[in-house]
């Protein structure tokens, strides 16, 4: 395996050029995260963070040989420009698909910390906020106490169906609020 031949030697090392150096010689282990998960993605956290802070990761299943690598900004507009910068010097690794942000998916249930929600249950609004689009997401069985956790299930809901990028530059305001609150049963 060609260890990142993009770069010569005498090339200025970035954080970026060093991620891609580490990810291909960590790529077997990378690729078969599930025989060590936490210790992978401890390691595999700590390099992305020596790029940004805020980056973060999916896998996608294997399939016919190959595997997503997705690169996100974990939601935060201000680590774009790194997630952007550390995909356009992807190199081609014949297992790997590289994508940059949360692509749009299938709905899908959310686990997050000690909430789970099913995504037939959430009702989402939307309304004109300036040029962007407001969205009101409502969930069941959401609590006040419990706000930054639900408000974590919202934006992931949102990442699955909007996509990362779309969420972040098209989406104005987001709400949460409980099915329950009168504002919901406003709505048809």
């Amino acid at each position: 395996m060609v260890i990142f031949g993009l770069f010569s030697r005498q090339a200025q090392a970035t954080p970026e050029t060093d991620f891609w150096v580490w990810f291909q010689k960590n790529e077997a282990t990378l690729f078969e995260f599930e025989k060590d998960q936490v210790r992978t993605f401890d390691s595999l956290a700590a390099a992305m963070r020596k790029v940004h802070p805020n980056l973060t990761f999916e896998f996608g299943p294997k399939e016919n040989g190959r595997r997503e690598f997705v690169i996100s900004a974990d939601g935060i507009k201000d680590a774009f420009p790194k997630v952007e910068a550390l995909y356009a010097i992807a190199p081609e690794i014949p297992r790997w698909e590289f994508i940059k942000f949360r692509p749009r998916r299938e709905p899908a249930n959310i686990s997050f910390r000690e909430v789970s929600v099913r995504a037939e249950d959430v009702f989402v609004f939307v309304e004109p906020d300036r040029t962007k689009a407001g969205i009101t997401v409502f969930l069941p069985e959401y609590s006040k106490q419990a706000h930054e956790t639900f408000a974590g299930v919202a934006f992931l809901l949102l990442d699955r169906a909007l996509g990362e990028y779309d969420v972040e530059t098209r989406v104005g305001f987001i709400e949460v609020e409980s099915w329950s609150t009168n504002r919901a049963k406003q709505y048809p």
